[in-house]
């Protein structure tokens, strides 16, 4: 489960963003990459929220500054990656 919940984080920054799972690693940042902008930063979060069943809130909308720093902000909701 716990690399199910990676794989599926993956896809979901892949479909958010329209990038290549493969470029997808800890330290993809926001705005790093010119996909990663405030709009699609908007379509990331709803699209956590939707796939995690989860309603993440407004200061770890803002925190989420990078793929690790998401996974961190997940194990917060109960959702695991170690």
């Amino acid at each position: 489960m716990v690399k199910l919940n990676e794989q599926k984080l993956k896809l979901i920054f892949s479909e958010a963003l329209e990038i290549d799972p493969e470029i997808i690693n800890d330290e993809l940042a926001y705005n790093s990459i010119a996909e990663w902008d405030s709009i699609a930063h908007m379509a990331l979060v709803a699209e956590i929220d939707d796939q995690f069943d989860i309603m993440l809130d407004t200061d770890d909308v803002l925190d989420m500054s990078s793929f690790s720093k998401a996974k961190e902000i997940l194990t917060k909701y109960d959702i695991t990656f170690e």
